[in-house]
């Protein structure tokens, strides 16, 4: 292990956002690179991460082995830094062999600073994000996204609900989606690419909408700022909204009067300040029972999950 060495003091319940990075795969670059050629590439990228961290005013608490752990005042800072240490690494690699990635976790909150140490809960769950980590991706919590900067905070997505020790029940899971699509993104093969090609598409009269990975997020409501508008003074002004979690789609009702769901071949659901996941086709109605409307015409919303 080694240190970054400071002005050793003491300080109780600072709130500081803590980042861990972890070299992707380093297992895998000591067996095709050899031990000397890996351990300096690792070197090189915890180099780079040091460097990113301290030119966006963070401070590097430690490095080990292939991880490194960082804090800063500001989130937003550690958000940027989070970013450039993903692109850093671009330029680094051996001879033919793709350039390393990371995988990088983010918690904002309050922690004990000690001997040049951190402590706390904080610092237990960034070192959770970054377990939950992709190659290439940065993940934290809605409690840190929502003390971003709306900047950041739009770059965010919800993608998973997990436990985590120490908390009670389970917590929102985010992504910080900081590449375009089209950018090459380095994955280990696995399911994702078929997730990936996972579609939602609903339909409301003429109007057709689509939720996937490219648009992870649908507001519906009766007010205009949402995707989806429908004016009906059973609706709320912010009545549900659908998310994308890995190739799962999930309706999340947030109103007064409830949201409907038939799924076709199940028994039609009301939810109430919860969530449903949608699979297989069905139609979703705001505020009121799914039934025919006298006009002859049909108010709710028909959907269907679909594979590319």
């Amino acid at each position: 292990m080694t240190r970054r060495h400071g002005k050793s003091m003491t300080r109780e319940n600072v709130k500081l956002a803590i980042v861990f990075a972890d070299v992707a795969n380093s297992t895998r670059l000591y067996e095709s690179l050899g031990n000397k050629a890996a351990r300096e590439l690792i070197g090189q990228c915890l180099s780079v991460l040091s460097s990113v961290t301290e030119s966006h005013h963070g401070r590097v608490i430690k490095t080990i082995g292939d991880e490194i752990m960082c804090t800063f005042a500001d989130i937003d800072h550690a958000v940027d830094a989070a970013i450039e240490m993903n692109r850093g690494l671009i330029d680094l690699r051996v001879d033919d062999n793709l350039p390393p990635n990371i995988y990088v976790g983010i918690q904002f909150g309050p922690v004990i600073v000690e001997d040049d140490d951190v402590f706390g809960d904080a610092v237990n769950v960034a070192a959770r994000m970054v377990s939950l980590a992709k190659q290439r991706q940065i993940i934290t919590t809605e409690e840190t996204v929502r003390s971003m900067h709306p900047r950041h905070r739009n770059m965010s997505r919800n993608i998973d609900r997990t436990a985590i020790k120490g908390k009670s029940g389970e917590i929102n899971i985010y992504e910080i989606v900081w590449e375009e699509k089209d950018e090459t993104i380095m994955l280990d093969a696995s399911l994702d690419s078929l997730i990936a090609e996972t579609s939602l598409q609903l339909r409301l009269g003429n109007q057709v909408f689509v939720v996937d990975q490219n648009h992870p997020a649908l507001t519906l409501g009766r007010q205009s700022h949402n995707d989806l508008v429908i004016d009906d003074i059973r609706v709320s002004r912010t009545h549900a909204r659908i998310e994308y979690r890995r190739g799962k789609f999930v309706l999340i009702d947030q109103s007064t009067n409830g949201t409907y769901c038939a799924i076709q071949g199940e028994k039609a659901v009301r939810i109430k300040r919860d969530e449903a996941t949608l699979f297989g086709k069905g139609d979703i109605s705001l505020g009121r029972k799914i039934q025919r409307h006298p006009s002859g015409k049909m108010p709710f919303i028909h959907f269907e999950v679909k594979l590319a």
